[in-house]
């Protein structure tokens, strides 16, 4: 069996061929499907996509289970940044070291790339091969991760909070992001968990693990914020201060959020305990949140 590096490399080709033939045939408008290939295909980690064929791996089951839960929530990725880019939201002008799409094309069309990229997440999901009753749960799942009381709502939270870091305890800051940021991450797990036939006790776990991960995404890229350069984010740093929002290191301080990010690391670990050697691919993801540069 591939090592864990292996199989990662393999799933982000795999991913990028999946979301490719999402995306081809899309849209009767060129310029509309233009926006929504900027969108997805103009760089990126893969994360979440790779987090749903780790978790599938993770189980010992079929790669291909993975495919379309894997494709559907880098769509629906995808459109939460082009939204989130909006002048009337974050107005930020660089989004993984492109333009973002309401720079590169205009505001109305932005705001339809992200619409039809939502709708094609729900199209390409329910292609799935699980059995039904699996894909009708994954169907819920994602609706749920990215509605009002995940991202949306998450973001609302965020907008509201803007301009009041001072006055945001450290309970609503979890509370914020554990919406905004990791409803989402941990849909890829609980996606990748359904699509396998999970049991009830490896859900569990593989919740415990998405919950510390999203927690853990989010304080790095609070620190990376304040740390990192615009060339190698790929996104505007220094923003957060700039706009007075409440982070981590605002809150607890740039020691402390760190030892808050080992803390996860070994909840983390400590989650896939249970699945051995296949979780391997898994581990590295988390390394890769805790120490990632951009």
């Amino acid at each position: 069996m591939p090592d864990a590096i292996g199989l990662l490399a393999h799933w982000r080709e795999r991913s990028e061929s999946t979301i490719e033939s999402a995306l081809a045939g899309a849209t009767a408008s060129p310029r509309l499907q233009a926006a929504m290939r900027h969108a997805v295909l103009a760089g990126g980690k893969r994360m979440r996509p790779l987090l749903v064929h780790a978790t599938v791996h993770a189980l010992d089951a079929d790669d291909a289970l993975a495919d379309a839960p894997a494709t559907a929530i880098e769509l629906m990725h995808a459109y939460s940044l082009v939204h989130d880019d909006l002048p009337a939201m974050d107005d930020d002008s660089l989004r993984r070291g492109q333009p973002t799409v309401h720079i590169a094309y205009d505001e109305a069309t932005a705001i339809l790339a992200g619409d039809a990229l939502q709708a094609l997440a729900f199209d390409v999901l329910a292609t799935s091969p699980s059995p039904p009753p699996s894909t009708v749960a994954m169907l819920r799942e994602l609706a749920q991760a990215a509605g009002a009381n995940g991202m949306c709502g998450g973001q609302m939270l965020d907008l509201q909070a803007t301009g009041h870091a001072s006055t945001t305890s450290l309970a609503q800051l979890e509370r914020l992001h554990a919406l905004k940021t990791g409803a989402l991450l941990q849909a890829c797990v609980r996606l990748g968990a359904l699509a396998s036939g999970a049991d009830a006790s490896q859900r569990a776990a593989l919740d415990a693990f998405g919950t510390a991960l999203g927690l853990a995404f989010q304080i790095r890229d609070d620190l990376l914020d304040i740390e990192g350069e615009s060339a190698t984010l790929g996104k505007t740093a220094g923003k957060d201060a700039a706009q007075d929002k409440a982070t981590f290191p605002a809150l607890l301080g740039i020691d402390a959020s760190r030892q808050r990010l080992d803390a996860l690391a070994a909840t983390m670990q400590a989650a896939l305990a249970g699945f051995g050697e296949r979780a391997d691919p898994l581990r590295a993801l988390a390394r890769h949140v805790i120490e990632r540069d951009r």
